[in-house]
């Protein structure tokens, strides 16, 4: 199946992805892993929840840390145009048939929130409180000097279903995943930002979060992060790299939280905001699609993510296997 045209207007106007919630089991442990080592910036601090922002953020947060007793995702956010955008998504998922819920979130005005339709659960805003630019002040820069987040990968029982869904609210394809067996997509990448991508979905039991991606400067600042973790008890939370992407050509690590959340560590991808921009394809057994220099991820980066709360699983019907680390 080839990814479908892009809809260029769309319903209602998603401007880029803006945050997400994680549960997590040990609130000290996660504020020591994204303050500490990957130097996210605090905006808040309460009993039971942190929240957090990276140093070209003007938003109040990127990340919620929210104490639990299970680890899960809360949500992923995405940030609207204007107010009347919040009224035309919520009519579009209502005809769908999806849920609609008008829900009172800190430090963020008017948001609806749903699931797509395999259980993900979504919130859409325009407004959250804004603060004060810290790009320039450097004595706040810290471990890997993360500095906006960039994307969110999902594993989806059907991939090409996931990219019809989400492709009619406006989000374009850039690179594509083919099983030249089947002729199904194996993975996504979609964006709406101008970026190879906001979103992407990878074939697998789903739904699950796959990772969570921030955008640092350089390839230097990834090398610099190995050598601290490395080097301050963090080295098994090493899952992957760094390399190359084929896709997406960027630079990349990957890395665990202590729930084991996955997170990249990613610089270097490349401008898509033409509205004509022709999505790239490749073939799943191409060496060079995980990874440029030809060295395939581990089992692992296949085979686990973190739950969304209140989803329910299902696995894929596509048996389809990339290569894999021995």
């Amino acid at each position: 199946m080839s990814v479908p045209a892009p809809v260029l207007y769309p319903p209602f106007n998603i401007v880029r992805l803006s945050h997400v919630e994680y549960r997590v089991t040990d609130l000290a442990k996660s504020r020591a892993f994204y303050v500490d080592l990957l130097g996210l910036q605090i905006t808040q601090e309460e009993t039971g929840a942190i929240y957090l922002r990276a140093m070209e953020e003007r938003g109040h947060h990127c990340i919620a840390l929210i104490q639990s007793d299970t680890a899960e995702v809360g949500v992923l956010g995405f940030k609207l145009y204007d107010e009347p955008d919040l009224d035309k998504a919520a009519d579009w998922f209502a005809g769908q048939g999806l849920p609609i819920d008008w829900v009172d979130r800190p430090f963020m005005g008017r948001t609806l929130r749903t699931r797509d339709p395999w259980g993900i659960p979504l919130e859409f805003y325009v407004r959250m409180d804004r603060l004060a630019p810290i790009h320039q002040k450097y004595a706040l820069y810290n471990g890997v000097k993360a500095l906006r987040i960039d994307h969110f990968n999902m594993f989806a029982s059907d991939v090409d279903a996931s990219v019809d869904f989400y492709n009619r609210i406006g989000f374009r394809t850039t690179e594509y995943t083919e099983d030249a067996e089947t002729g199904k997509c194996w993975a996504v990448w979609m964006h709406r930002k101008g970026g190879v991508h906001d979103i992407a979905f990878t074939n697998g039991t789903g739904p699950r979060l796959h990772h969570t991606a921030f955008w640092t400067a350089n390839a230097l600042n990834i090398i610099d992060l190995l050598d601290l973790m490395s080097t301050t008890g963090w080295l098994e939370a090493i899952e992957r790299g760094p390399g190359r992407h084929g896709i997406s050509n960027a630079f990349f690590l990957y890395i665990r939280d202590p729930d084991l959340n996955r997170i990249e560590i990613y610089c270097s991808d490349y401008q898509t905001v033409d509205p004509d921009h022709e999505p790239i394809k490749w073939d799943l057994k191409d060496p060079q699609r995980q990874t440029l220099w030809g060295a395939p991820a581990p089992r692992s980066w296949f085979e686990e993510g973190s739950l969304f709360a209140g989803a329910t699983l299902q696995d894929s019907a596509l048996a389809a296997q990339p290569i894999i680390a021995p």
